[in-house]
């Protein structure tokens, strides 16, 4: 299978991993150091245990609000050189009812290893904080 077909299974592992709120497997899918941009703020890791860190925190969320399910919708790829894509994805959060709770996009720059394996370089949040905070709002107002 070549890398361009791998992408989907990079993103279906990589949701697998949030769903069973396994931040060392969340991990495993981006390269050190990597980059997370959002309108806000840039973050550089530069250590998989500060990476780690995030995604507890984000695990912490998940469990609060319970989320328990993530699904990985690539809308979009494209191959920007032979190792290195861009994606846009758009996230799927779900309850254990398998309710849809709330979505927000992403869009990743990819690059393949020397073992032919895609780690992310950068994560770009889209409208995640929008997002999560007009579901948090409708949640407030569904149950005051």
């Amino acid at each position: 299978m070549d890398l361009f077909q791998l992408i989907n299974g990079h993103f279906d592992t990589y949701a697998a991993a949030i769903t069973n709120y396994d931040t060392k497997g969340m991990g495993h899918h981006f390269a050190v150091p990597c980059t997370f941009l959002s309108a806000e703020k840039t973050t550089t890791f530069s250590e998989a245990s500060k990476l780690e860190g995030l995604f507890n925190q984000g695990i912490g969320f998940y469990k609060q609000f319970g989320i328990t399910k993530a699904v990985a919708d690539v809308r979009h790829k494209r191959l920007v050189a032979a190792n290195i894509a861009h994606v846009k994805l758009r996230w799927l959060y779900y309850n254990t009812h398998n309710t849809l709770l709330y979505h927000c996009d992403y869009e990743y720059i990819l690059k393949a290893n020397k073992h032919n394996r895609w780690e992310i370089e950068m994560a770009i949040s889209i409208n995640e904080k929008e997002q999560m905070e007009a579901w948090l709002k409708s949640m407030k107002k569904a149950n005051p």
